[in-house]
């Protein structure tokens, strides 16, 4: 049986104002064939829209694939690599005794859709020339 090959997906999202109007823009490789998404909101956040990106791009996916996820989130990455999103879960979506963790519904999504395939994520700097991330941005605005 052969090695499942890689799918390199790209997520970003933006929002002008902080909430505002926003979107996410995702751009999928998988061997020769390139997708790309995007949605706007009339009324968003960036964080919303960055954890947005990451799920549609996760959710778009049918089966158990292997995936490189890049963002410049590192609001999403820390999420998830830091496990900061299962502490907030298991925590009744408290950061800690007083303080609520913002978006539950969207790191809801996230960590299911991330059980769901392989995923590792990698950390881009935005705006910084890196085609993909600068179409996922282009796609956002």
């Amino acid at each position: 049986m052969s090695e499942k090959k890689i799918v390199y997906a790209y997520s970003d999202g933006s929002s002008i104002g902080n909430p505002g109007p926003g979107g996410y823009g995702v751009v999928l490789k998988f061997s020769d064939s390139v997708k790309e998404l995007s949605k706007g909101f009339i009324k968003t956040t960036n964080n919303r829209m960055e954890l947005l990106g990451a799920i549609i791009a996760l959710e778009t996916l049918k089966g158990n694939q292997k995936v490189i996820l890049s963002t410049d989130s590192q609001y999403v990455i820390n999420g998830i690599e830091k496990g900061w999103a299962k502490k907030w879960r298991d925590n009744g979506w408290m950061r800690n005794k007083k303080d609520k963790a913002l978006n539950p519904d969207m790191w809801s999504r996230l960590l299911d859709v991330v059980d769901q395939h392989d995923v590792k994520f990698i950390w881009v700097k935005g705006h910084s020339g890196h085609e993909e991330n600068e179409k996922c941005d282009q796609l956002a605005n």
